[in-house]
């Protein structure tokens, strides 16, 4: 196919703050998880698909069950199962009770 670009796991966004490499962030209407630090206002290559043990809330209400829908809290900038003022970014793996640190977490990949 001649108008094939690329995949599209893997896309160039700008950083809206300092980040690092693992960490999840929204670039406009698309999530991510940056693939290396980079700079407040810098490009920053983010996977928008795959499985990734992500940093979770852990206050009351934060749990997901497995292949439950998962939501970014971008102010805490961690995943949570509360969808309220939060971003839809894909399914929990494996359940993850309210005070678990982490979650394991397959990004759908879509714009948000």
């Amino acid at each position: 196919m001649k108008n094939f670009v690329q995949e599209g796991r893997t896309v160039t966004a700008t950083a809206a703050a300092d980040i690092s490499g693992g960490a999840g962030m929204l670039a406009s209407g698309l999530f991510g998880v940056a693939c290396h630090d980079a700079l407040n206002g810098a490009e920053v290559e983010i996977q928008v698909e795959g499985v990734f043990d992500m940093d979770k809330d852990t206050s009351v209400g934060s749990g997901v069950a497995a292949f439950g829908k998962v939501y970014w809290d971008d102010t805490a900038k961690k995943v949570t199962g509360e969808a309220t003022g939060n971003t839809l970014i894909g399914v929990a793996l494996v359940a993850a009770a309210d005070g678990d640190v982490t979650v394991r977490v397959r990004l759908n990949g879509v714009s948000v």
